[in-house]
């Protein structure tokens, strides 16, 4: 009884000091712009004039652009606490983090028994990434709550397998925790394309046969289908476009997109840096040549031909055809010259980046952190964080050491998971390290059975008991 009690009461300071943490980060670093602003619009006008769309010139324009499950969840936040008021948002995603580490704590109880449990739970709830941006209204925090959820479900479902109910509850659980994923994120098919395989592998072993083993697999896949149905239906009455999730570069039908400015900052973009003052701007606000690094020219008449089209580009105020064309030539020119950056080096750096990085760009600490005669404080701090990062995924390695001979299929999902999203982020144009915290569910849980006390058999035989 005293044991339990401990246990117990270790949880509760783990839980408090989570929303100390996440409460922290609301009250004094909340950070609204950008693309929290284009969420707010839409839901203020699903919710005032039920048009998902952006308000331009005072008229709303239907859009596609965005999937609708975080403007839906907007949406929600702003009946209840009033419209535009982000403010309660934020605490509601609160909740939600410290929901998303208890869940993660669960599933370690589970897989590695209750030291394994509490070591998870505090890993998780004294993540200050991921609670970071309980206080920034983006997708991230229900986005990770998803992928938590999916991979305590499949565990959940494979253990009702095991028991000889393949038809149970959490069916539905994998389903939502996978559609409104997508929802929020269209990269989130990912997370389906690592748990669906999973769930028919189980199936069969289990079930005796691949026909019979499949149908729990195939009735979550149905399941998941559905909402993206509608929304192409949306789509295609709206648009007159097959569209079922969102374009790969936000833009309606019709909007042009500057391909060729993108494959020539492909040639050289490695930082986030390099995507707050290049990328971003691109297209609606001024560009400064200065802001550039020396890799972004090979030669003198590269950067002489730059420099005429930024000239172009600050004086016209938008991109037009013939300065698309002439950096799609400059970016032919650059990778015909350096193949193997292009293809091999600048991506596999731009993912160390996201990887990396201090993870303090929704913070009010610059983004040169590099920079300590700048700023030598807020250098100093930006460096803790890295480490700290690095920190967490050093144990999450040694953690994944540790399970590697007992983690089985949910082992393998999550290592495939993890997998395919650094593929996908090894072929974007723009590096944010916001594009990995979506993989934290797996560094947490790996993490907290690297910390854990005791030994894998051990805490395998405790979990089973």
């Amino acid at each position: 009884m005293e044991q339990w009690w401990r246990r117990w009461g270790v949880a509760a300071v783990l839980l408090l000091a989570g929303a100390l943490l996440r409460a922290g980060f609301v009250a004094w670093h909340p950070w609204i712009a950008g693309d929290s602003l284009l969420y707010g619009d839409l839901a203020v006008n699903m919710l005032r004039h039920h048009v998902y769309g952006f308000t331009e010139a005072a008229k709303i324009r239907p859009t596609l652009i965005r999937l609708p499950g975080y403007p839906g969840f907007l949406t929600v936040c702003f009946a209840a606490f009033g419209a535009g008021n982000f403010a309660p948002v934020m605490w509601v995603q609160a909740a939600v983090d410290l929901w998303t580490c208890c869940l993660l704590g669960a599933l370690g109880t589970r897989l590695m028994g209750r030291r394994a449990g509490l070591a998870v739970l505090g890993v998780g709830m004294l993540c200050p990434f991921t609670a970071n941006y309980c206080a920034v209204p983006l997708t991230e925090t229900l986005t990770i709550f998803c992928v938590a959820l999916a991979f305590y479900s499949l565990e959940r479902w494979s253990a009702g397998v095991r028991a000889g109910k393949a038809w149970n509850v959490w069916l539905g659980a994998i389903a939502f925790a996978l559609a409104y994923g997508m929802l929020l994120r269209p990269d989130e098919a990912l997370v389906v394309v690592a748990v669906l395989p999973a769930m028919v592998w189980i199936g069969w072993r289990a079930m005796g046969g691949l026909v019979k083993g499949s149908g729990p697999g195939l009735a979550v896949a149905a399941m998941v289908v559905v909402p993206f149905l509608l929304w192409g239906v949306r789509n295609w009455r709206v648009f007159h476009v097959v569209q079922p999730l969102a374009p790969r570069y936000a833009n309606d039908p019709g909007e042009p997109n500057p391909y060729g400015f993108q494959r020539w900052y492909r040639t050289w973009a490695i930082d986030f840096k390099a995507t707050v003052d290049v990328y971003w701007n691109y297209d609606g606000s001024q560009v400064a040549l200065g802001d550039l690094p020396a890799r972004a020219f090979d030669n003198d008449a590269e950067q002489v031909e730059t420099a005429r089209l930024y000239r172009i580009y600050n004086y016209v105020g938008m991109s037009t055809k013939p300065v698309d064309a002439a950096f799609g030539r400059l970016a032919s020119e650059r990778i015909a010259a350096h193949p193997v950056r292009y293809y091999v080096v600048i991506p596999a750096l731009k993912l160390a980046d996201m990887w990396l990085r201090p993870r303090t760009e929704y913070m009010r600490l610059p983004l040169d952190w590099w920079a300590f005669r700048a700023h030598p404080w807020q250098s100093w701090v930006s460096l803790g964080y890295a480490v700290w990062n690095a920190a967490y995924l050093v144990l999450a390695v040694v953690g994944l050491w540790r399970w590697r001979k007992v983690g089985g299929v949910l082992l393998a999902v999550m290592v495939g998971f993890v997998t395919l999203r650094c593929v996908l982020l090894w072929t974007l144009d723009n590096a944010e390290p916001r594009y990995t915290l979506e993989c934290f569910p797996v560094v947490i849980l790996l993490a907290g059975f690297a910390v854990m006390r005791g030994n894998v058999g051990d805490s395998v035989n405790e979990s089973a008991s």
